[in-house]
């Protein structure tokens, strides 16, 4: 097939946000208006969407930031928690557990890293950028949806529907998120008090109060009160961490991602794959093109699931892994006519993906998280902060890849992309979705660099799914629907075990990109199948 529609992006000169929920990138935009820049804005955009958007991320989760200057490359920053010192294997053995459950306290192994990213974002943004804007200001908008309320959307009200019966027990989510038992319906007001208290009483007190302050007192005491492993001095030990960004050295420019624990070495080797394999006349909607693409993709993945775990525990150097030599070995495996074979991936995830660039070209790549949909599904009752199960990702086997241990980073699927091409522009771009996440960013980018669609037409055309993400168990090759039989027949014909989804399904994930041109004009898109949109100025 090939893809005639071409969507327009928005367009702006000053400023432009991306997010999967429309009063996100509008907070984010806001407060670009009102003088901040792209970081301040992102903290006022991260604290909305974890409010208006609960399924998919939360106060209570895991943040990886990119933050990219005009001349400079992006730094890295990691705000994801480890481990409580009293989660270890034997502690769950002992319970007469072989995994680590995915919903309840036990879930709630690992302390959420987001707040403490916003802090240490808000700090360099004063130090390096100027930036003047009060904590206040940034949590403003958030504050108002959690107190006054904003209309459910359709994916939190079906998602709300889909676990319902799976989390209706688990301490506090009932309260939170069934009002008046029922799963709320699509439009209809949703109001979190108790969050609208947590954000004005950080806005007062500063976002560090949420590891060593009276908030985190509240935190600890109602994590042990729901059986988490977490304590204050799990809190208290916790810090974000700076760090250099992943960058692959492509034939268009310079690409850059989060190194590990995260997956963005996956995200870049797919990129740096595809650079020597992928002719530049190929319908960037065939089968040739998708066939490469997921070829590109198992390759990666074998990478990941060798060496990815938390770097103090790896024994490879990951930006080794991206270099030439490294690539062109593995580019000579991939066929371009038989499907290798295929296992299985890391399975579900939500995930929000945010993006934003200001006046002076700063330009920020986001994401934030709480792993499976509503996390643990644990709300704490004080705080009214529902808590993620990130750390259901470890496994109690010792000989394993991920164990759990006392103060171990678990694998993680986020990963923030930006890139800085030769022509002179940036781009910025993700998704969410797990194992979607590395796919998406290469269709996204794949069809912006290589192919010259505007950012909206790359993100609105039709996408793949090699695996497993949020809300499938299977791991077959997924295809949304507007791709042609013949480009199905054709990889099937291949070895992929293709199944045929809807037009643009939520599996795919949510995905959005910037591009910023030479020039200084900005164009961005926001993917339609989220609630999202692109506000620019």
């Amino acid at each position: 097939m090939s893809l005639s529609f071409s969507p327009n992006p928005v367009r702006g000169s000053r400023a432009i946000a991306v997010a999967p929920h429309a009063l996100a990138s509008q907070s984010a935009l806001a407060v670009m208006r009102e003088g901040g820049n792209a970081v301040e804005a992102m903290i006022a955009a991260a604290a909305t969407i974890a409010v208006v958007y609960p399924h998919m991320n939360s106060m209570g989760g895991d943040g990886f930031w990119l933050i990219s200057r005009p001349g400079q490359p992006p730094l890295a920053l990691e705000a994801c928690g480890a481990a409580a010192a009293a989660a270890d294997i034997a502690s769950y053995r002992d319970r007469g557990l072989d995994t680590i459950p995915f919903r309840g306290g036990l879930a709630a192994n690992t302390v959420a890293g987001t707040v403490s990213g916003w802090n240490a974002a808000h700090e360099w943004s004063r130090r390096e950028l100027g930036g003047r804007l009060p904590l206040s200001r940034l949590l403003a908008d958030a504050i108002d949806y959690a107190r006054r309320g904003m209309p459910v959307t359709a994916s939190q009200a079906a998602c709300t529907q889909a676990k319902r019966e799976e989390l209706s027990s688990i301490p506090g989510f009932a309260d939170t998120f069934l009002p008046g038992g029922q799963a709320p319906a699509t439009g209809s007001p949703f109001r979190q008090p108790r969050l609208a208290d947590t954000l004005e009483h950080l806005a007062r007190s500063g976002l560090d109060d949420f590891y060593r302050g009276a908030l985190a007192e509240t935190i600890a005491r109602d994590l042990a009160n729901v059986g988490s492993p977490l304590a204050a001095a799990d809190l208290a030990a916790h810090q974000p961490v700076w760090k250099t960004a992943l960058v692959l050295e492509h034939s268009l420019g310079k690409v850059y991602n989060v190194p590990p624990p995260t997956q963005g070495l996956v995200s870049l080797l797919i990129l740096g794959l595809l650079d020597r394999r992928l002719p530049r006349d190929l319908d960037p909607a065939g089968a040739d093109y998708v066939h490469l693409c997921v070829e590109a993709t198992k390759l990666a993945f074998g990478v990941r699931d060798a060496h990815i775990t938390d770097p103090a525990h790896m024994d490879v150097d990951p930006q080794s892994l991206l270099a030439p030599r490294e690539l062109d070995a593995m580019a000579a495996r991939i066929s371009t006519q038989q499907a290798a074979p295929w296992g299985q991936g890391k399975g579900p995830a939500d995930t929000i993906w945010m993006g934003a660039v200001d006046a002076e070209g700063v330009a920020v790549s986001f994401i934030q998280s709480i792993y499976h949909e509503f996390g643990s599904g644990v709300v704490l009752s004080g705080s009214g902060i529902n808590w993620q199960n990130r750390g259901c990702s470890f496994s109690l086997d010792p000989r394993s890849r991920n164990p759990l241990m006392p103060g171990r980073k678990p694998f993680h699927t986020l990963n923030p992309a930006m890139a800085h091409l030769a022509d002179g522009r940036t781009l910025v771009y993700g998704n969410m979705g797990g194992d979607g996440q590395p796919q998406s960013q290469s269709a996204v980018f794949t069809r912006v660099v290589h192919f010259g669609m505007n950012p909206q037409a790359a993100v609105d055309a039709p996408r793949w799914l090699l695996g497993r993400t949020w809300g499938q168990s299977s791991d077959t090759l997924k295809l949304e629907s507007r791709f042609d039989t013949a480009t199905a027949e054709a990889l099937r014909a291949r070895g992929h075990e293709v199944e045929m989804l809807r037009s643009y399904d939520e599996t795919m994930g949510h995905a959005g990109a910037i591009l910023r041109h030479a020039d200084g004009t900005l164009e961005g898109g926001a993917d339609p199948r989220s609630d999202g949109s692109v506000a620019s100025w």
